[in-house]
């Protein structure tokens, strides 16, 4: 039967949440929960391209690299999301740390990550970990940080102290019975330890501290020459195993022989600052590390080898995702925070697609909702003398086959 009349328009049925999708605990997109874990996690670990072929691999699905960088993006969002509430709660609540730790690590740095148009952003990175006893290794004292955990984020100086309160809190750093916080000298991570840890021993970088007294050699002797080369050894042998007294005695010196030299005047100024952060032999005695190895390998572990790869150009936005995925990747602990990830997610399934409430109603409050509706169409005029008394004339009238416009074709 085919009908050739008009028909009425009527209001678009809504999307609902099928309650099987409920119970069954799916997740946004088509995806099992295991199989959305499985290309999120990859897409953290490899480039997407390379993620969605491991993918197909592993699994038999088939999934587009746009796929996968999507999952990824809105997972490490929620995970990002999350620890900044988490950070809001500590903030506001204050609650005692759990882990009770002995002697900790506390070391932060940047590194440089690529963004769109040839722009290039810091991200600074956190790193915590467990000191060990000293052992000796070639005549020398060699101590190592183990269990080591990291947090990262592209953000300004000030709001990474609010935000890596979450990382600090989980590690027990206010309950440590000892912390060093082992930095380079930069002055945001003064402030960054005057935040977290203002007890914590101070030891700048021992590498960090070469390179300044590397600059005076180079003005004495030339850059990259054999004397300046042997007077650096000699110099940083001094350091480590005697203190800084004499060599900022001699620097001192040489301050008043060159008046004028920048080199000398800058560097001195820099190392007579930190005087108490360059106690390398007390340091070393009372078996902290005088490096901050840990943090420049973190940024390379972390950081770069995910996100400066070749060709690799990143939007603003999605820098902290990928690298609040990262964190939980490269701390061994995935299986500890997917589950609070998934139900995150799922959680913005639910929101995004509400279950549509049924509400009964009787038949005269049908017939006012209707009339209110063809009302707000066709609103009564405010002024009744506006609307003519004359009938207006039906062009249909005068049809000279007298019979309906519109027949049904049986």
């Amino acid at each position: 039967m085919n009908w050739n009349g008009n028909t009425g328009s009527v209001w678009t049925a809504a999307t609902v949440f099928f309650p099987l999708d409920e119970e069954l605990e799916l997740l946004p997109g088509k995806l099992t929960p295991y199989g959305h874990e499985r290309l999120v996690k990859l897409s953290s670990n490899v480039p997407f391209e390379r993620a969605v072929d491991l993918f197909e691999d592993f699994m038999g699905i088939q999934v587009s690299k746009d796929v996968g960088r999507r999952y990824t993006e809105e997972a490490g969002a929620m995970y990002e999301e999350l620890q900044r509430e988490e950070m809001e709660e500590i903030q506001k609540k204050r609650p005692r740390a759990r882990a009770m730790p002995n002697r900790l690590q506390v070391s932060a740095d940047g590194a440089m990550v690529p963004l769109l148009h040839g722009v290039w952003a810091e991200v600074k990175t956190l790193v915590i970990g467990e000191v060990q006893p000293a052992v000796v290794k070639d005549g020398e004292r060699e101590v190592r940080t183990r269990n080591l955990s990291y947090f990262s984020r592209k953000v300004s100086s000030e709001e990474f102290e609010s935000l890596s309160l979450v990382e600090m809190h989980r590690r027990g750093v206010e309950n440590a019975k000892e912390v060093a916080a082992v930095m380079d000298g930069a002055e945001w991570l003064q402030s960054f330890t005057d935040y977290h840890c203002p007890r914590a021993v101070r030891i700048l970088d021992f590498a960090h501290a070469a390179e300044h007294i590397s600059q005076v050699g180079d003005f004495l002797y030339g850059e990259h020459t054999p004397e300046s080369k042997t007077w650096l050894e000699k110099h940083l042998h001094e350091l480590k195993h005697a203190g800084p007294k004499k060599m900022l005695l001699e620097f001192q010196k040489l301050q008043r022989k060159h008046p004028q030299e920048k080199t000398i005047i800058g560097n001195l100024a820099y190392l007579k600052k930190r005087e108490t952060q360059i106690q390398y032999p007390l340091f070393q005695s009372q078996g902290w590390p005088i490096g901050s190895g840990i943090v420049e390998s973190g940024n390379k572990l972390v950081v770069e080898a995910r996100m400066k790869g070749a060709g690799m150009h990143w939007h603003e936005t999605h820098v902290n995702p990928m690298l609040a995925l990262r964190n939980i990747v490269c701390s061994n602990r995935w299986k500890e925070e997917w589950p609070k990830i998934e139900t995150r997610l799922r959680q913005k399934r639910s929101k995004k697609i509400e279950p549509l409430q049924p509400t009964i109603i009787s038949g005269t409050e049908a017939v006012f909702l209707i009339l209110k509706e063809r009302l707000r169409e066709d609103p009564i005029p405010n002024d009744l003398s506006l609307i003519s008394k004359k009938t207006k004339s039906n062009r249909w009238k005068s049809f000279k086959y007298g019979k309906a416009l519109y027949q049904r074709n049986d």
